[in-house]
């Protein structure tokens, strides 16, 4: 091996060969976490970020040897379990991510542990399944009548500690109402506009609506419609739509992803191969189309051309700004906001696109928090995971709320929901008066715009 302390390179990412059969060997997997997390003990770089490192270094340091190899294997997987594949590690803190010759990819190793794990099966495998199936739980809980049943059932303690004993979701844990009115059927239809190409953006606009917005907040949908309608933007709505499989890709079901992958793929291919950008209000969804898919799919031209169409929000509005074609004619101050950037914003590589748009409104004074808020889509929900995923987000908390805001922001509306839960907690003496409000949302206030 290499003895160079660190990579002055980009980090580089390989192909995740999940289509390999030795891909699920255990023995071989086994080995490499060995390795691996042996790389970690010498560095301890990450020990801040999640819960997953520090349950690798207590291991070591209360082994007999005080190194990996008085470590039992079958511990490994207390770590695999607390890792929820936020890629923050990787992007952000390990000095030997490729192209570094010691190749440390502790996500993607971490995904292929769990893979493994969900074709062995586990105790908590039905509770799994079942959170992870986003887009068939918005439809069967979005029916007339039981939308109010579900809902009323969420906020009933009795039925919270029912649901906590039989199916693992913590009884004390946010979790999102579902909406009787969809965002998809409901999404007004474009006016006619002129389609302005700009140097860095397509002038044109393709909403994947994601399952979030179209069963629980479809109001943030409906704010960057009307967003992109007093830019005069033309968009549509993609046509068929399921769930991107961020879901599944935490649980480590890939088949499952695949499955999502081909009823995606060939609608949004076909829309960015006619040259709209496409526009996902949750960053995981965005990741997902992005990052993750191209590493699955490598040799997919399809999938390769809609991870070059594939625009956060905010990082094509700030795009169209620079082209200047992004109207900033804010009409309204939004005062303080704290704005929290999720960690599949912060992987993208984009930069801060969200906190420079609010920055562009008068008056407005915005404290940016970078940091992971601890609720990492379905983990921080479960019944053995939330009380870590609040321990997790309480420095975010704490400097959120220090900034006395008048609005809780975030890209990801589960981190903002869970911050504002974590907020509650830390002070309840002096409960915060600030407002949860999506960035698009706010945009679309500061715009002076209607709800």
């Amino acid at each position: 091996m290499s003895q160079r302390e660190g990579s002055l390179e980009a980090p580089t990412r390989h192909p995740i060969d999940w289509q390999n059969p030795d891909f699920y060997n255990i023995d071989a997997t086994i080995k490499e976490m060995e390795r691996v997390f042996d790389i970690c003990h010498g560095c301890r770089r990450c020990v801040s970020l999640c819960n997953a490192f520090p349950v690798m270094f207590d291991l070591i340091d209360e082994s007999p040897t005080l190194e990996v190899d008085g470590v039992p294997k079958e511990k490994y997987w207390a770590v695999v379990d607390q890792c929820y594949l936020c890629d923050v590690c990787y992007m952000t803190k390990c000095p030997y991510v490729p192209p570094h010759p010691w190749n440390v990819d502790f996500p993607h190793l971490m995904l292929r542990a769990k893979a493994i794990q969900f074709k062995q099966g586990s105790p908590t495998a039905f509770r799994d399944n079942n959170l992870s199936s986003t887009d068939r739980n918005g439809k069967l809980a979005t029916i007339p009548v039981v939308v109010q049943f579900v809902n009323a059932t969420a906020k009933m303690p009795a039925m919270r500690a029912l649901g906590e004993k039989m199916m693992g979701v913590d009884k004390n844990a946010w979790v999102p109402e579902f909406t009787s009115k969809k965002f998809r059927p409901n999404a007004a239809p474009s006016k006619t506009y002129e389609v302005k190409e700009g140097k860095r953006t397509a002038g044109k606009v393709a909403i994947f609506s994601t399952c979030y917005v179209n069963y629980n907040e479809p109001g943030i949908g409906h704010d960057l419609i009307k967003i992109l309608d007093h830019n005069e933007i033309p968009y549509v709505i993609i046509e068929k739509e399921a769930c991107c499989g961020m879901p599944k890709l935490e649980l480590g079901d890939l088949e499952s992803v695949a499955k999502l992958k081909a009823i995606n793929i060939p609608p949004l291919a076909k829309l960015a191969k006619e040259g709209y950008a496409i526009l996902t209000p949750i960053p995981s969804c965005t990741l997902m189309f992005k990052q993750e898919l191209p590493l699955m799919f490598p040799n997919d031209s399809d999938v390769q051309a809609v991870k070059e169409a594939m625009f956060d929000p905010f990082e094509y509005l700030v795009s169209r700004q620079k082209d200047g074609l992004l109207k900033t004619d804010f009409s309204t101050s939004l005062g303080k906001v704290s704005y929290h950037i999720p960690c599949h914003s912060r992987v993208q590589n984009v930069g801060q696109k969200t906190r420079e748009m609010l920055e562009m409104v008068p008056d407005t004074m915005v404290t940016t928090v970078e940091r992971c808020s601890g609720h990492a889509g379905t983990w921080g929900v479960k019944k053995e995971f939330h009380e870590t995923a609040l321990k997790i987000g309480k420095p975010v908390f704490r400097q959120m709320n220090d900034a006395e805001p008048d609005y809780i922001s975030s890209d990801c509306q589960l981190a903002a929901h869970h911050i504002e839960q974590g907020i509650v907690q830390l002070k309840k003496d002096k409960p915060s008066t600030a407002k949860i409000a999506h960035p698009i949302t706010l945009v679309r206030k500061a715009y002076g715009l209607p709800d």
